[in-house]
């Protein structure tokens, strides 16, 4: 029986599973199986998956249900002890899983391992590093502010503590991740191996679209989170608010000016201002409201153009992460 199950839900992913599936069967670490989701694909994803020819593969196939469904339909399969997710168009450097067994090995109280994650393009090459932080113990404080694992591809999980939890909630139409974890950190500990080990792609459709939807899924996951919160974390609520809007700005910002999503990100700057007033003194707030106003006043051609003479703005986890390392994440 294997040690650890490796599931991979997939969607329509014929561009990228291959690539994805070589990081995981080139782990250092062998003793694994891996479980592929195969959630209802229209196009080749199937044919390339039958074409890898590993004993260690296992493909399931069902109709279109979701992200959540298809990992949770993998863990039902699953008979590893350890179980860790990866998305379609994810990768993994070849030592992820070997480094995350050995933190959960060395820490029986653990129940979740994680690393730190960089960001690549479509075609893999890299763009940017990701926060970079580390918490071990328990994390329920700093998950509360942020999810600071910053994506779904990253934990290894004990399996017997995901089922304690429930699993994904499958009526969340984003944010599953976020929720399952804060779900875990109630419970258990965490450990971080404090290095690079994700590499997440970031693709068109994830720069800027959905994000009513996200922000919808995230309201409904924080208000669950603190209404089971203990009375003493009450306080960081307003905190996790600003976080979240101040994510929702940066990421509706994060493509070529357009009126109506200039619109969408002064309703989120508004939140995370209500929120969190000393976020005016913050000079990414200003950046923000200068590029609302631009894309709300000005024609989206001549906003673009002046908004390309003026600096990006920064990294969103790492800055979400700036405003909270001098109390939360340090305490």
């Amino acid at each position: 029986m294997s040690l650890i199950s490796v599931i991979i839900p997939v969607y329509n992913g014929e561009k990228t599973i291959r690539e994805t599936i070589e990081s995981v069967l080139t782990q250092t670490f062998r003793d694994f199986e891996l479980i592929i989701l195969n959630d209802g694909s229209q196009d080749s994803t199937l044919e390339v998956v039958s074409s890898i020819q590993d004993s260690r593969l296992k493909v399931f196939s069902h109709p279109n249900a979701g992200l959540a469904a298809s990992r949770n339909r993998g863990t039902f399969h699953a008979v590893g002890e350890y179980i860790s997710f990866i998305d379609a168009d994810d990768l993994w450097t070849p030592d992820k899983l070997e480094t995350q067994l050995k933190a959960l090995q060395d820490n029986p109280e653990a129940a979740v391992a994680y690393s730190w994650t960089n960001y690549i393009d479509e075609s893999g090459q890299f763009l940017r590093r990701g926060g970079y932080l580390t918490a071990n113990g328990n994390v329920y404080a700093k998950l509360l502010v942020v999810d600071f694992l910053e994506n779904g591809s990253n934990p290894l999980i004990r399996r017997q503590a995901l089922i304690q939890v429930g699993g994904f909630d499958e009526s969340l139409p984003a944010a599953e991740d976020w929720d399952i974890l804060l779900r875990l950190a109630a419970q258990y500990s965490f450990v971080a191996v404090p290095h690079p080990q994700i590499l997440y792609r970031v693709s068109a459709n994830s720069m800027s679209a959905h994000v009513v939807r996200q922000e919808t899924a995230c309201l409904k996951v924080l208000e669950r989170a603190f209404n089971q919160a203990p009375e003493s974390l009450q306080y960081l609520k307003k905190y996790s608010m600003a976080n979240l809007y101040r994510y929702l700005s940066f990421k509706v910002l994060d493509a070529y000016a357009d009126r109506k999503r200039g619109l969408i990100a002064a309703r989120f700057l508004w939140q995370l201002i209500k929120n969190d007033l000393a976020s005016l003194k913050q000079y990414s707030t200003w950046q923000v409201f200068f590029r609302v106003a631009v894309w709300v006043l000005l024609p989206p051609h001549k906003a673009q153009r002046l908004i390309d003479n003026f600096p990006p703005l920064p990294y969103i986890h790492a800055d979400l992460l700036m405003h909270f390392k001098t109390d939360i994440f340090l305490t």
